[in-house]
This record gives C-alpha cells, structure tokens and sequence, in this order.
C-alpha cells in the first residue's frame, strides 16, 4: 500500500537535523501514525542502532545524555593553586627559620657585644655580622623561590679595598645590610609562631578561606622582606656612580697632570734653556765680538717673550686669571675672542657659583669652542649660559656641518665623562649637514666667604 504524505506534516531532512529531531522528542512513525496513502522514510541521521530501540535510541545521539559531549567530566584537581601552596609552605617555615635567627642574634651577637670591653669582643661581633648577612641572603632566596618576590642582593662588602685589619673591622661594624638582618630576626620570632599556628590550623578548620588568608599573612612577610633585608636600589645606584666618578675624576687629574708637564717639559722648559744657552754665548762673545753678543742678546729677548706667552698659555690651561677676578661672563667673552668664527656670549647669572662648577663651566665651553674652531667648517657660533633652579645650563650652538657624536675622536665623550663626575649631563644634538647644538648641565653651588677670599 503506498499512501502519499500530508503537505502540513512533511519534515524535511534538511530541516531538520539529526540532533535537532532525534533529541528534541521527534519520534519514529507508528502505524496509528500514518495514514492511508502516506510514505514515511526516516533520515539516516535517525537511525537506531542495530540491536536497540527507539527509547534506548535517544541516548545514543551525539547531542543526547549518552553523547560523547555528555560522558567528558571536567580534570579533576587540586583544590588550591601552586602559588598557594608555595605561600603556605613559606608559612610553615617561617617558625624553624625565625627560631634559627633569634637564637643566632641572641647567641652570637649578643655575646660579642657583651664582650666589646675585652680584646676579643669586636672581632667576635664582626664574625656575627658577616654571618648575619649569609642568613639573609637564604631569607631572600627563600622569600623568591616561595613567595614570587623580586629582592635583590646587596653589594658585597670591598674589604680587599679597606686597607688594613682595623679598617676592615670598621667596614663590617657599620654594615647596615648586617644590621638590619640582625633587626629581622630579632623580630621574627613572634611572627614565625603566629604564622605556622594560623596555618596549620587553617589546613583543618578554615580550609575554604585559606588562600585569602594566607595571601594576607605573605603580603605581611613580603613587606618585612623589601623594607628589611633588600637593598635600597637608589643608594646600589648612587654607590655605584660613585665609584664610577672617583675612577673617572682620578683618571681625568692624572690626565691634566701630565698634560701640564708634556707642555712645561716640550715649551717653556726647551726654550728656557735655548735661552740659557744663548745667553751663555753671548758672554763668551761680549768682549770679543760685541755685535754678536747683542744679536745674541736680542734673540735671548725673542726667547724670554715666547717663554712667557707659553706660560701664561699654560696658567690659563690651569685656571685662567680672569675667570677668578671677573667670573664666567668675562672668561667666556675671553675664550670666544681667540675662536676663528665669530661667537655670541650670552650670560645670564645673577650671582656666580662656586670655583669648581665656574672652572668646569669655563673649560667646557672652551673645549666645544675649540672644536668649532678645528672641525665643524661654521660660520658663526653662539654661547650661551643660565640657570635654572639649582642647575647651571650651558648651550653651544654653530651652524657648521654637523656629525658631531660622543665618539667621534673630538673629545666629547671626555667631556661627558667629566660633566658625568659632579652629577651633570651632556647631550649632543649633531644631525648631517648641521646644525650643531651641545647642551651641557651642571649641578649649582653656590660660593661661599671661603671661595671669595681664595
């Protein structure tokens, strides 16, 4: 019998997909179901499994409850995180470790500075510092591995550079690295019970709050950690500029030293002795033949005037008169009127600083000036100097070809070195082809009844 199927009752497979139809109730056709006249065909989406039936049919489709998608339970885990974990093992550890330090400080240090009255007491407390300080490099190393927290190390005491054994003693009685690992575990002895009792407590009884408490009680630890036992960054910074300038300042003094006997020895020196010379001749040649001993005389002179200009040359290389009696303004003007291109001075200071911020002022611009004179190929220059606050600025300026760099071969980067050494700067603005700008900044002192009178 065919029986041909409804208009409104048609389902089309491609209306309806097997999850859709299959898992939303659609059922297979029974014989109350159809009509005479009708044909059902059942897509091969919903097909039933061989050896199954319908009602069991549901379970098998992929969308159903006895789908693959169904079946995947989530990973089982742990209950807290890693890090967590790692908190509360710092915790834990927190009470061996703050008993090991109280009883070092109070044992080893306490000792040797009841001792400091006999011979052996100093020595006795030096040895406790150092070994304060091998107990705060574990706390640091621990407070990273555990607690996540960036904590650098100290420098090193220089005790190869101290000098003798009285110095070195010193240098290790006023570590403050020591000390304050001193102060940290004298303290921690409270802490480090607190800590492992609310914890361990917390494993049994307030286990679904434990992470929260636990970060609570690690912030406190990583707070004790960066004011006690790390290092201030900006005093590690300014140590190490420090030793940097003093390298650099000595350096630079044995520069200038033999800078002034290279030109004592190669000028005013030679021709001092030219001079002896000639003078010496020409009293062999007084009696015996008076028109030469007055050439001779007179080249003598010639010699003396040299000698003399080299010097003053020289003793403005030291440190020039006129910066002394006039200031800045004037030694600036002076330097600029031996530059071969003409140069603008411009000085606006309402009081002068102090001779060795003056000094280095006036060099600088002498120096850059010079390097306009030999190497830019400009045509004009412009100098100018001011102050801003507590720092003084200086600002060299030519139109030549440009291409100046630090490391050039101009003397730039000793320049940089020697602003460097008294906490100034020096930028250098070169592009190709010009122009040139060179600003250099000096820390301001101010003089003082002592610099005037000097």
């Amino acid at each position: 019998m065919t029986v041909s199927k409804p208009a409104r009752s048609a389902v089309s497979p491609r209306a309806v997909s097997a999850e859709s139809s299959v898992g939303a109730g659609f059922s297979a056709p029974t014989e109350s179901s159809v009509s005479a006249g009708s044909s059902v065909s059942v897509p091969p989406a919903q097909s039933v499994p061989p050896g199954k039936s319908l009602a069991t049919a549901e379970s098998f489709a992929p969308g159903g409850p006895g789908g693959a998608r169904s079946d995947r339970l989530p990973p089982a885990g742990f209950a807290l995180g890693a890090q967590t974990w790692k908190e509360i093992a710092h915790l834990l550890v927190n009470l061996p470790m703050s008993l090991v330090g109280f009883v070092y400080v109070m044992t080893v240090l306490f000792t040797g500075a009841t001792l400091t009255l006999t011979v052996v007491g100093l020595p006795v407390l030096a040895l406790g510092l150092l070994g304060a300080r091998l107990i705060g490099r574990f706390e640091r190393g621990r407070a990273r591995l555990l607690l996540g927290l960036r904590v650098e190390e100290p420098s090193p005491l220089p005790l190869r550079r101290a000098g003798n054994v009285f110095q070195r003693l010193w240098l290790v009685l006023k570590d403050p690295v020591a000390w304050r690992t001193v102060l940290y575990d004298f303290i921690r002895l409270p802490w480090g019970i607190l800590t492992f009792t609310v914890t361990f407590v917390s494993l049994f009884v307030l286990w679904p709050v434990l992470p929260f408490l636990v970060r609570g009680l690690t912030n406190a630890d990583r707070a004790m950690v960066r004011a006690l036992l790390s290092p201030s960054d900006e005093l590690e910074r300014r140590i190490a500029e420090l030793e940097s300038d003093r390298g650099v300042v000595v350096d630079t003094a044995a520069a200038d030293l033999r800078r002034i006997e290279r030109d004592l020895h190669d000028g005013a020196q030679a021709r001092l002795v030219a001079l002896a010379m000639g003078l010496g001749l020409a009293k062999e040649k007084l009696l015996e033949d008076p028109d030469a001993a007055s050439v001779m005389v007179a080249e003598a002179h010639g010699e003396v005037k040299l000698a003399l200009q080299e010097l003053r040359d020289l003793a403005r290389g030291i440190h020039p008169a006129v910066l002394t009696d006039r200031g800045l303004d004037a030694a600036l003007s002076s330097v600029a009127s031996r530059c071969t291109v003409p140069v603008q001075v411009t000085a606006d200071l309402a009081s002068r600083p102090a001779p060795a911020i003056e000094g280095i002022a006036y060099f600088t611009v002498s120096e850059l000036l010079q390097n306009v004179s030999k190497h830019s190929g400009a045509r004009s220059a412009a100098v100018e100097v001011w102050r801003v606050e507590d720092r003084l600025l200086i600002q060299v300026r030519d139109d030549g070809r440009g291409g100046a760099r630090l490391d050039g071969g101009s003397g730039m980067r000793g320049l940089a070195e020697r602003l460097g050494a008294v906490d100034g700067l020096f930028v250098v603005d070169s592009p190709e082809g010009g122009p040139t700008t060179v600003t250099a900044e000096l820390p301001w002192r101010d003089r003082t009844e002592a610099d005037g009178a000097a």
